[in-house]
């Protein structure tokens, strides 16, 4: 584990987010699918966006999805970051439906390009939160 991980800025917890981050503690990267209209989404509601049902449950995702966009970060925006310059913040588009807002690792921030191919890994901090990432599903650079 990295030594500034600690003091890095985490999600802030509520009532709605809550299961998520408890699913993601476990390494299972969940997300409420609608009863009634088949809607998966992220961030995680009382109400579906579409057709406002209450009615939802927690789907497991396979961990597959693309690069929908990325920036590549040379100046850290919090301190704790200084020591991983460059790093990649991404949106991936997940195979589920849900865009998540990330990380790319395991490869060089040159490689990564949009729809990309990747797959998930955990960032695991203090035994306190479990971070979902994603690393190229071939290490191949365009």
């Amino acid at each position: 584990m990295n030594p500034l991980a600690a003091s890095k800025p985490l999600p802030r917890i509520n009532p709605d987010n809550q299961p998520f981050w408890d699913y993601c503690r476990r390494h299972e990267l969940r997300f409420q699918k609608c009863l009634a209209c088949g809607h998966t989404r992220f961030p995680a509601s009382i109400l579906c966006p579409r057709c406002y049902s209450r009615e939802a449950r927690w789907i497991l995702s396979e961990g597959q999805g693309t690069v929908y966009t990325y920036a590549v970060y040379h100046k850290a925006f919090h301190p704790a970051y200084a020591d991983e310059l460059p790093y990649v913040t991404a949106v991936v588009a997940l195979s589920e439906g849900p865009h998540l807002l990330t990380n790319i690792v395991g490869c060089l921030p040159k490689e990564v390009y949009c729809d990309m191919p990747v797959t998930l890994v955990w960032e695991d901090i203090d035994g306190s939160f479990s971070l979902p990432k994603f690393k190229p599903v071939r290490q191949d650079a365009r």
